[in-house]
Formats: structure tokens, C-alpha cells, sequence
């Protein structure tokens, strides 16, 4: 993608009508053009290796080949970033998109705020994407790691991510023991209405129990808790899940500080703080909490980042007490819970 010219995107779905609102907003928005159209998945194959389009728009459910197929196959012939563009109905295909390649995913009923579209084009058509073989592999096997001394093992797992989250939280998540001995408390940033579809995939993909926070839950050992973009996850003194009302001019949602920080104060030292790639600032201030109040806390290297955002705010704020990469990420936290991690199959 040259500087100085639009970014040229690529609308994929067989609605008209759902391609004509997606064509409206991004001839509308600076700097963005759409470079050709289609209304099914073969045509895409065809025309992303014509045009080299920077970015896809990709629908799901389209007649012969469907979304999921068309973004595997691109995303192993012409590694292009992708953006799934679906029914709130269809969301759990959408985040099993994310596991093919595609780098994120907005709710067909999102596109009602114009800006929200152009926002994540613009953010993801600069995004370097790899080439995936057809089928994803599931994550490798790591060496088992010496359980840390009783003293230090932490009691709770916060982690905070956004853009690149779900492939990152899937490849934690499904290396870590099924007797893993802490909580894990997830605050992903996620379009409305995706939450209990992530949870939904992530559950299936590894071996610990994935679930929506509810309100007044209590925090049990190897259970994740994903936070819902509708409320800010959090925990009360009782080591219960505590929901917040989110606020109509929250930037994030839901908010990566607001869980950080809770912890912190409840916790203290008896915690780990983790923050994964994501674009922006979010989950920085509140992993330095973390690390003041005595916790081990833990940034993504730029290296495994999708986006090297979040996690780059949080080590030049000094939150950071370690810098891994995503596969060193579940080792760690196994040594510092007391758990041990799978041994290599």
C-alpha cells in the first residue's frame, strides 16, 4: 500500500443491498476506495489475485462458496487482510473467520455509524498478515514448566485484548492444562452482540470452561470468564464477578483498565496481568496497577502481535515486567499459578 493513495478495498457479500450500503460508506470516508464488488466467494478468489485489493469486506453465508472457505483459500494462496462483515445471527462463524486468517469481525448491524467501517478499514488494511495453510493447526505442544514456589502462585489471570485477540486468546487458552488452578478473567474488545459467540468457539477449541461473566459469579479455578462489550468486567471483595454499566461515551468497550485495575485493588501481588496485541492505549494504565500493587504482569512481543498497540503502550509505561511471545505466554502462566503445562505430544 503506497502512501498518498486510497486504500483500495475489496466488497464481498451477495447481498445488493448490503453491498451498496457497504460501497456507500467507504466512498463516503477519506482515503478509502472500493476497487471491485462481488456476491460470492469464487469471484473473490479471482479478484483478489487480479487487484491485490489492501483490504476484503467479507460476508459468510454467500451460495456455492461460502465466507469461511473463500477466506481460507485467500489466506493461503494471497494473504490479504480481511475484515467479516456478518449477521449478528451468524457470529460464531465469524470469530471461526478469525481462526482462518481474517483479522476481525463487525456485526451487519454495526454499519448503521458509518464511522465505525472506515475506522477498521483504515486500522486493518495496514495490518502485515502471513500466509495460513487451509486448515489451522492447533497451537503446539509446550515443555512442562517447574510449578513456582507456593508463595508466589497467583490466584487470578487478567487479560486484556483487542485487534487479534480471539487467535491470540485461543492459542493460550488451548495450552493450558485441564486442571488449571486459577480463574481467568478476559476483557476483549468485541463488537456488540459477538461476546457470547466468542466464548461459544473459544469453549470448543480448549480444554477449560468458557463462559460470558454473569453478575455475582464466584471466580472458581480453570473457569474463563469473557467480558461482554456491554458492561465492564471487574471483581468485588468477595472474589465475585462485578459488572459496571458501560457509559455512552466509553472509548472502549469493555474496558481493559477497568478489569486490570479491579484486580489490582483486590488482589494485589495474588494475580497476573496479561495484555495481548490491540490497537490503542487501553489496559497500559491498568497493568502498571497491577505491577504497583506486586503482581507479575506480562506484554505480547511485537513480533506475535497482529498489532503492536496495546501491549507497546504498556512496556514504554513500564507496566510490563516481561515482554513474551504469545507461545511463551502459557508456560508462564502455568509456573506462575503452580500448574504444570502439557507435556509435548
Amino acid at each position: 500500500m503506497s502512501a498518498g493513495r486510497p486504500i483500495r478495498v475489496l466488497v464481498v457479500d451477495d447481498s445488493p443491498l448490503a453491498r451498496a450500503l457497504i460501497r456507500t460508506q467507504i466512498e463516503a470516508a477519506a482515503g478509502l476506495e472500493v476497487c471491485a464488488e462481488t456476491g460470492n466467494g469464487r469471484e473473490a478468489l479471482r479478484l483478489t489475485q487480479e487487484l491485490a485489493p489492501d483490504i476484503i469486506t467479507m460476508d459468510l453465508q454467500m451460495p456455492g462458496m461460502g465466507g469461511l472457505e473463500a477466506i481460507a483459500e485467500i489466506m493461503s494462496t494471497r494473504a490479504t487482510p480481511i475484515l467479516v462483515v456478518s449477521d449478528l445471527a451468524d457470529a460464531r462463524n465469524a470469530m471461526a473467520a478469525v481462526a482462518h486468517g481474517a483479522l476481525d469481525a463487525l456485526p451487519k448491524e454495526a454499519l448503521g455509524d458509518a464511522s465505525r467501517l472506515a475506522q477498521r478499514l483504515r486500522t486493518l488494511a495496514g495490518v502485515p498478515v502471513i500466509r495460513h495453510i487451509r486448515r489451522p493447526q492447533a497451537p503446539a505442544a509446550l515443555a512442562p514448566a517447574a510449578p513456582e514456589p507456593r508463595r508466589h502462585r497467583a490466584q487470578v489471570v487478567a487479560i486484556a485484548a483487542s485487534t487479534g485477540g480471539p487467535h491470540a486468546l485461543a492459542q493460550i487458552l488451548a495450552a493450558l492444562p485441564p486442571d488449571f488452578p486459577a480463574p481467568l478473567l478476559i476483557a476483549q474488545h468485541i463488537a456488540d452482540g459477538f461476546a457470547q459467540a466468542m466464548a461459544a468457539w473459544l469453549d470448543g477449541l480448549c480444554p477449560l470452561p468458557v463462559a460470558v461473566a454473569e453478575p455475582g459469579e464466584a471466580l472458581r479455578p480453570g473457569r474463563v470468564h469473557i467480558a461482554d462489550p456491554g458492561q465492564h468486567l471487574g471483581v468485588d471483595h468477595e472474589q465475585r464477578i462485578q459488572l459496571s454499566p458501560r457509559a455512552a461515551g466509553d472509548i472502549y468497550r469493555p474496558s481493559c483498565d477497568h478489569l486490570l485495575e479491579s484486580v489490582a485493588a483486590h488482589y494485589g501481588a495474588r494475580a497476573v496481568g496479561v495484555i495481548l496485541t490491540g490497537m490503542g492505549r487501553d489496559g497500559a494504565r491498568g497493568l502498571l496497577a497491577m505491577r504497583r500493587a506486586g503482581a507479575p504482569t506480562i506484554a505480547q512481543d511485537e513480533a506475535s502481535s497482529v498489532i503492536f498497540g496495546m501491549n507497546r503502550e504498556a512496556i514504554v509505561a513500564g507496566a510490563a515486567a516481561e515482554v513474551l511471545a504469545l507461545a511463551e505466554i502459557p508456560p508462564r502462566l502455568c509456573t506462575l499459578t503452580g500448574a504444570v503445562a502439557p507435556a509435548p505430544s
